[in-house]
C-alpha cells in the first residue's frame, strides 16, 4: 500500500495515511491518486474503522506550486478527477493539520470529516489573491462546514486565518497545542474507531450523502473558471507577486 509519497501504517482500528512531499507538501495529480488509492484499500480492510491523513515536513499541504514553470504546474482538469475519490470513500477521516494549507491544500483538508489543528495552523483560499477562481471542490464544501457567509468572507478576501480563528468558525474541530497535532488526531479517530464499524460506515453515509456529487458538479464549475482566469493578466501579476512575497497589483484585465 506504501509509495515514496503515501504511506499507510495501522494501529489497532486506526490506519495513519501520511503525505512525504516535505516541507510544503505540494499537490499533484499523483499525490491526490495516491491518497485515493490508500483510502480505497482501507475501505477494504475490515479492521480499520478510522483514517488520520497527515504529512511530513513543514507544512500540512501548501496546495499548488506556482513557482514551478507553467508547463510543469497541476492540470486541474485531471487533479480533480482524483480529488472526487476522495469522496467516495466510506471510512471516516480526521485531518491532522499542522503547518499551513493553503488553497488546494485547504481543499484537501475539507475532504476529510474533522479537522484537528494548533493555534500556529494556517488556512488561507487564497485563489483571489492569485486572480483566480476557488477549485479542489471548495466552493462546495467550505460553506458545508463554516457556513455560506464566512466562506464567502473567506473566499473573496483570500485572508490568512490562524488555528484560532479557524476553530471559532467552525473550520477546526479540535485546537491541540504546538507539536501535539497528530497525536490529538489519532487520539480523535480512536474516539470514532471504539463504534461498531458498520454503524461508523452507515452514519457517515447519511450524513455525507449528495458531498461527492456536490463536489463533482463544483469543479466541473471551477474548472470552468480556472481556466478561463489562467489566460488573464491578473492571474499572471498574481502568481508574480506570490513568488516575489509582495502585494499584487490588479488591473481587471
Amino acid at each position: 500500500m506504501n509509495t515514496p509519497d503515501v504511506t499507510v501504517e495501522r494501529g489497532g482500528h486506526v490506519a495513519v495515511v501520511e503525505i512525504h512531499r516535505p516541507p510544503n507538501n505540494y499537490f499533484d495529480t499523483a499525490l491526490i491518486e495516491g491518497i485515493a488509492d490508500a483510502y480505497e484499500r482501507l475501505d477494504d480492510d475490515a479492521q480499520c474503522r478510522a483514517i488520520v491523513l497527515c504529512a511530513e515536513g513543514k507544512h500540512f499541504c501548501a496546495g499548488a506550486d506556482f513557482a514551478r514553470p507553467a508547463g510543469d504546474r497541476v492540470s486541474p482538469g485531471e487533479l480533480y478527477v482524483q480529488a472526487a475519490r476522495l469522496f467516495r470513500t466510506g471510512k471516516p477521516v480526521v485531518a491532522a493539520v499542522h503547518g499551513a494549507a493553503i488553497g488546494g491544500g485547504l481543499g484537501l483538508a475539507l475532504s476529510a470529516d474533522f479537522r484537528v489543528a494548533a493555534p500556529s495552523s494556517k488556512f488561507a483560499a487564497n485563489f483571489s489573491r492569485l486572480g483566480l477562481h476557488p477549485g479542489f471542490g471548495i466552493t462546495a464544501t467550505l460553506p458545508r462546514v463554516v457556513g455560506q457567509q464566512k466562506a464567502l468572507e473567506w473566499l473573496l478576501t483570500g485572508e490568512h486565518y490562524g488555528g484560532e480563528i479557524a476553530h471559532a468558525a467552525g473550520l477546526v474541530d479540535e485546537l491541540a497545542a504546538d507539536g501535539e497535532v497528530r497525536p490529538a488526531a489519532i487520539r480523535f479517530a480512536e474516539r470514532i474507531a471504539a463504534s461498531a464499524p458498520l454503524a461508523l460506515i452507515s452514519i457517515r453515509a447519511t450524513m455525507r450523502a449528495g458531498l461527492a456529487e456536490a463536489v463533482a458538479a463544483a469543479t466541473a464549475r471551477e474548472l470552468e473558471e480556472q481556466t478561463r482566469l489562467q489566460a488573464t493578466a491578473d492571474f499572471r501579476e498574481g502568481v508574480a507577486a506570490a513568488a516575489q512575497r509582495r502585494a499584487p497589483t490588479f488591473t481587471g484585465r
